[in-house]
């Protein structure tokens, strides 16, 4: 495994959905390459932050002042964007 397809496959390693012979790899590159081991902890640090704001975006409700087909066009442009 290379430096590049670890990046493939980095948030299925995180997830723990990776099949083992590719986890074997990921972790053998790991222990030669310590530009990807920086990566993948900066990378976890990220995962954990949006995780983090988008909990605290759950909690909060819409303001009021906030009018209602503002709220529904954004619903939709984003279902459009998925």
């Amino acid at each position: 495994m290379n430096c590049k397809e670890l990046s493939d496959f980095l948030m299925d390693y995180i997830e723990g959905a990776l099949p083992q012979e590719q986890v074997a790899a990921f972790e053998v590159h790991l222990q030669k390459c310590p530009p990807c081991i920086h990566y993948l902890e900066t990378y976890k640090q990220c995962v954990e932050v949006g995780k983090a704001s988008c909990l605290k975006c759950e909690d909060e409700s819409i303001p009021r002042e906030i009018p209602d087909k503002l709220v529904q066009a954004i619903l939709v442009a984003r279902k459009e964007q998925a």
